[in-house]
């Protein structure tokens, strides 16, 4: 399997050097940088990389406004890593597709696990995070709104995919778990998402974790 690619999206220089030598030490090939969100859109048209590393707060445009035309143009994935000060720009990001997030005090080997796995297809989510956003969609959501768990329009393969992606499993793991192939998962996979209105994996499992009224 070759390299994944990234681009580093994060108004620091010195926060950018750090994780492209992180990185690149790792066997992770980074291919640009950008210190606004505007830049981080024109550098993900024009290179394409697998994963974008964004940081949510910078000046002028901000990560959660660039993740959102980067993912709906599918100019790559989108891993953030975030200082986690900022609750909405978290949920902001979350519901703009971002495939994960991380928190800037991220070991090596954890963010390199975490881009593996973007590119993949699959999600990466530090369980504080996962936490804080949580506790975003509980507050934003209606008083009546329904487990869509329970919800009758998900056949029940889409239930077994839904409860796989609870667990944190990979799309390599459903495959084996359920025992069909890679492309059905990402087809079912596809299909919860659309159907529980999820932008992403990681907003499929807060809404499906939403308490019932």
């Amino acid at each position: 399997m070759s390299a994944p690619t990234v681009l580093l999206a994060d108004d620091h220089g010195a926060i950018r050097a750090g994780l492209r030598i992180m990185l690149e030490a790792h066997g992770v090939e980074v291919v640009g940088e950008a210190a606004d969100g505007d830049v981080a859109v024109r550098n993900a048209q024009a290179l394409r990389p697998d994963v974008v590393l964004m940081d949510l707060r910078m000046p002028g445009r901000d990560g959660v406004s660039a993740t959102r035309e980067i993912v709906e143009r599918g100019l790559s994935d989108v891993l953030v890593l975030t200082s986690f000060d900022e609750d909405e720009l978290v949920f902001g990001a979350l519901r703009a597709g971002a495939a994960g997030f991380l928190l800037k005090t991220v070991d090596a080997p954890t963010l390199v696990q975490a881009v593996h796995a973007v590119a993949a297809g699959d999600g990466a989510l530090d369980p504080k995070v996962t936490r804080r956003a949580l506790a975003l969609v509980v507050r934003d959501a209606p008083d009546a709104a329904p487990d869509p768990a329970d919800q009758p329009e998900l056949t029940t393969r889409e239930r077994e995919v839904l409860d796989g992606i609870l667990n944190g499993w990979s799309n390599r793991q459903l495959a084996d778990r359920l025992g069909i192939s890679l492309p059905t998962v990402k087809t079912h996979v596809s299909n919860v998402l659309a159907k529980l209105g999820a932008e992403s994996r990681s907003h499929a499992a807060a809404l499906a974790r939403r308490p019932r009224a």
